[in-house]
C-alpha cells in the first residue's frame, strides 16, 4: 500500500520527534473513534492521532471557473432560472418575451413582430399537453393570483403549489372546484409557513364561497395527513395592529392579554382572529390609544358581538376593572 505524500510527510516528521508512525493497514477503522477524525478544507478525512489519511481525492462538484463577486459570477454562470412548483411545467420550458425589441434593444420591424406574435401564441398552446396540464395550468395561476391580492411570500405559494400537485395526484379534485382545491391549498400553506389568514380573508380573493372553502380544506387536509396546529392568536396582532394604527406598546399589551387568557383555557373552542381582535381593542384601552369596537372588528373581519363577547371574558380572567 503506498500511502500518500502528505502522511509521509507527517510520518516522516514524527520519527524526526522519535514518535512511532502507524500504518493504514494497522488500524481497525470500525474500532476508531470518530471524535479522532477530521475532515479538512480539501475534503479529506483525516485520523489525527496518526496522521493517515482515510479518505482522498473527493469530487469537486462546483464550477469550473472561479468569480470573486456577485457581477462575475452572474456573468460565468451558464444555467437559467431554479425550478418552481409555481408553474405547470417546473419553469424548464422556454419562453418567448413579450417586448418586441432584439437582442440589442433595437425595436423589431413591423413584418418580425408579427412574426414573433404568432410564435408566441404557438408557444403558449404547445406548452400544455392535454386537458389535465391545461387545468394544472389554471389552478397555479389562481393560487399565484390570490397570493399576490393577498400579499404572501413566494415560499407560501411554492407550499400551496406542492398541496395542490400532492391533492392533484391523490385524485382528490374529482367532484370538487379546481378553485375550491387551488384556495384550500393556499390557506394550507399559509397555515404551515406561519403567516396565517383567516378564511374571510381567503374568501375575499377567491372565486368561492367561504363555506366550501372549509369544506375542501378540511377534507384536504384530512386525506393528505397535513398536521396543521391551532392557529396562534398573537400572529394576528402585528398586522391588527398595524392597519390600526397602534403603537408597539399595545401591541405587546395585546400579547401579554392572550398569553395570559390563553394558559387560563379560554382560547379553546375559539375562533383566534376574534380572539386576537378583543385583546387588542383591551390593550388599547389600557394603554390609552382607544379604538371603538367597530373599528377592530372591521379590521379583524369579525362581529362587534365577538369582540364584546372576548373582552368580558378576558378582562374578567385577567381581574381588570373596566
Amino acid at each position: 500500500m503506498t500511502r500518500p505524500t502528505r502522511q509521509r510527510e507527517r510520518d516522516t516528521d514524527r520519527r524526526w520527534q522519535g514518535e512511532e508512525t502507524a500504518d493504514a493497514d494497522e488500524i481497525d477503522l470500525d474500532e476508531v473513534d470518530s471524535d479522532e477524525i477530521v475532515r479538512t478544507a480539501d475534503g479529506e478525512l483525516i485520523h489525527e492521532p496518526t496522521g493517515i489519511i482515510i479518505e482522498e481525492e473527493q469530487i469537486d462538484r462546483g464550477p469550473e471557473w472561479r468569480a470573486f463577486n456577485h457581477s462575475e459570477r452572474q456573468k460565468k454562470s451558464r444555467v437559467g432560472a431554479p425550478t418552481t412548483q409555481t408553474m405547470h411545467d417546473k419553469g424548464l420550458t422556454t419562453t418567448i418575451d413579450w417586448k418586441d425589441k432584439d437582442a440589442y434593444g433595437r425595436s423589431l420591424s413591423s413584418e418580425k413582430r408579427s412574426q414573433m406574435h404568432r410564435l408566441r401564441k404557438w408557444q403558449e398552446r404547445i406548452r400544455t399537453k392535454d386537458a389535465g396540464e391545461r387545468n394544472l395550468q389554471f389552478a397555479l395561476s389562481e393560487i399565484d393570483r390570490m397570493a399576490s391580492a393577498l400579499g404572501v411570500p413566494r415560499s407560501v405559494r411554492e407550499v400551496a403549489s406542492v398541496i395542490y400537485r400532492r391533492a392533484l395526484s391523490e385524485d382528490l379534485i374529482r367532484g370538487r372546484s379546481i378553485e375550491g382545491v387551488a384556495t384550500s391549498a393556499l390557506y394550507a400553506a399559509c397555515r404551515k409557513e406561519g403567516i396565517p389568514r383567516s378564511l374571510e380573508e381567503i374568501a375575499e380573493v377567491s372565486r368561492v364561497e367561504r363555506k366550501e372553502i372549509g369544506r375542501t380544506y378540511r377534507y384536504i387536509s384530512q386525506e393528505l395527513g397535513l398536521e396543521m396546529k391551532p392557529v396562534d392568536p398573537k400572529k394576528y396582532v402585528p398586522r391588527f395592529s398595524s392597519e390600526l394604527d397602534l403603537s408597539r406598546e399595545v401591541q405587546s399589551k395585546a400579547s401579554e392579554i392572550i398569553e395570559t387568557t390563553a394558559e387560563e383555557g379560554l382560547l379553546s373552542g375559539k375562533s383566534p382572529t376574534g380572539f386576537a381582535a378583543a385583546a387588542i381593542y383591551a390593550a388599547s384601552l389600557l394603554c390609552n390609544e382607544k379604538r371603538t369596537q367597530r373599528e377592530v372588528a372591521d379590521v379583524a373581519q369579525v362581529t362587534e358581538v365577538t369582540i364584546r363577547n372576548r373582552y368580558q371574558e378576558q378582562i374578567e380572567a385577567m381581574d381588570i376593572h373596566a
